[in-house]
């Protein structure tokens, strides 16, 4: 009996995975609001250089620029006593008096000036979130293995919730880069643990649509943010009011069931059985909780034992040609889809409409384009969904660079078409990247690809500042890597009714064996027949 039937003896998905689903899915809710927060926390808004403390009553005139708006950095050059310029002619210089802005909302730009010759450093902040992210990523994923899903799952949702809070209260902007990297860190271990607790507690038949449904938890979680940020205009109560939940949610998080795989591997079998007879009782199954014995436990996961007994590594997924196109090909796809999203889902307000209204459009494209690509998936296939997706982000990425910004209509159809395409492509990546990857190192090869599109992420906002050289070359840098990685995954075998390897041996030859065509029906029968025909004439009297 393997773990799965044991997981139906006790239940299957009964009332206990119902709330279980509830308590790890309605947490993801709030992590889109961390992740895409600063969308609408560090706002450039409208602004001009503060006239000077002794500058004459009377209108400030300010320089226009070659499109004849009035320049945002600079200012004419002040002399006591002095006429201003008539608004065309005159030296200008920087604004050293600091600056003006125009908006009915404050942002951590405004507060800490965070324009012109210091705009780099609003970029940079989302970039620090970004490695929290990455580092927690490395750092937590360790740690859940040593300690646990659960207790590392409980520490992040505090880690969260404090780290958010102190944000709020941030008196410099150093201090909000460290606690927005504390941040990012934990939205890692929770993403982590959720997606392992998700999948190790329902069983097989169900997995697909209830992962898909823990996905549509965060995409949820984009349609509530603009709401609270258009109510909530002042960015300190905004971020706090997105941090405070966190704490009721570690409280709710005890009640949280720990991985039984978890806990027999870690020779913690007593537990594990006292909380099987705990879910077969709340499923209404507790005779069949009763009868379950330790031994019984450990036999269902023997096999898991055995490989975990065997430790592998990094160096291994290198060990074959096979294995380091594999890591490639995938690193590839993961680096460029982490990339190009957040270029487009952090880029809200390059596209002169209202932030509140695109936002909302962004989180409904993921709607249609989740729907779409387990459709794709189950009929087409990964590699062609994963392919295409990119493929097709990258195409109107590459687009945008050629369409005007006065043309407001269609570069937001295009944004929200590329993520959308991008979005299908995250759903497809962990699904196949899972499959492709054997028993005894899926876990390292899916938390190494990971890596990558958080490395990607991180990246995204550092190369948005070349706009500074040529405003076309983030685009074809966002565009031109979506296209590779979606030229990468056309590489990869077709996972799509295929049975998984178990070992690196057993993927090496499964994936020799998936890049061949399949043979036609009638011939494979044929082939089966010929190693009969001696043995048929050894029966035939001489």
């Amino acid at each position: 009996m393997t773990f799965p039937e044991l997981l139906d003896r006790v239940g299957g998905f009964g009332p206990f995975q119902f709330l279980h689903l509830t308590l790890i899915g309605l947490p993801v809710l709030g992590m889109a609001n961390h992740f895409l927060l600063q969308i609408f926390t560090a706002t450039t808004p409208a602004h001009h250089c503060r006239p000077p403390p002794n500058a004459s009553a009377g209108p400030w005139v300010l320089p226009t620029g070659p499109d004849g708006k009035p320049e945002k950095c600079l200012r004419f050059i002040h002399l006591p006593n002095a006429s201003l310029p008539n608004g065309t002619q005159g030296a200008t210089e920087p604004c050293l008096d600091g600056w003006i802005y125009i908006s009915t909302r404050d942002s951590i730009v405004s507060e800490w000036d965070l324009v012109c010759d210091s705009y780099k450093m609003k970029e940079l902040a989302q970039s620090i979130f970004m490695a929290g992210v990455l580092i927690g990523g490395i750092v937590l994923g360790n740690l859940s293995d040593r300690f646990g899903r659960k207790t590392i799952l409980s520490g992040s949702y505090l880690l969260l919730a404090a780290s958010g809070c102190c944000t709020a209260f941030s008196p410099t902007f150093l201090s909000y880069l460290v606690f927005r990297f504390l941040t990012g860190s934990s939205m890692s271990g929770i993403s982590l643990s959720t997606v392992i607790l998700n999948v190790e507690w329902v069983p097989t038949r169900v997995r697909a649509i209830l992962s898909t449904a823990v996905g549509y938890c965060y995409t949820t979680g984009q349609f509530i943010l603009p709401g609270l940020a258009y109510v909530i205009p002042q960015w300190r109560w905004l971020q706090l009011t997105v941090s405070l939940p966190f704490f009721i949610v570690f409280l709710w998080s005890w009640w949280i069931a720990e991985s039984v795989r978890w806990m027999v591997l870690s020779g913690k079998s007593s537990k594990a059985l006292k909380i099987l007879r705990w879910v077969a009782a709340f499923n209404g199954k507790k005779e069949e909780g009763e009868k379950l014995t330790l031994e019984e436990l450990k036999l269902n996961l023997q096999k898991e034992i055995a490989l975990a007994k065997v430790k592998y590594s990094i160096v291994d997924l290198i060990r074959t040609s096979t294995l380091r196109l594999l890591l490639i090909c995938l690193s590839l796809a993961w680096f460029s889809t982490g990339f190009a999203y957040y270029s487009l889902a952090m880029g809200v307000e390059d596209f002169g409409v209202n932030i509140y209204l695109l936002q909302i459009i962004f989180a409904g494209a993921d709607v249609p384009a989740k729907f779409i690509t387990i459709l794709s998936m189950s009929y087409l296939g990964r590699r062609i969904t994963q392919a295409a997706s990119l493929l097709l982000a990258g195409g109107s990425i590459l687009v945008l660079t050629f369409v005007p910004s006065d043309l407001q209509t269609l570069r937001t159809v295009l944004a929200v078409f590329g993520k959308g395409c991008l979005s299908s492509s995250f759903s497809c990546l962990f699904l196949y990247t899972s499959e492709l990857y054997p028993t005894v190192i899926r876990q390292t090869g899916l938390g190494l690809s990971n890596l990558w599109a958080r490395v990607g992420s991180m990246m995204a906002p550092v190369v948005k500042i070349l706009a500074e050289v040529q405003p076309f070359i983030p685009n074809v840098i966002y565009g031109g890597m979506a296209l590779l990685g979606g030229s990468a995954a056309l590489l990869l075998p077709e996972t799509l009714n295929r049975h998984l390897p178990e070992t690196l041996e057993d993927m090496d030859n499964w994936f020799q064996q998936a890049k061949e065509p399949e043979q036609d029906p009638e011939a494979e029968k044929a082939s089966q027949r010929i190693p009969l025909q001696p043995h048929d004439r050894g029966l035939v009297p001489n």
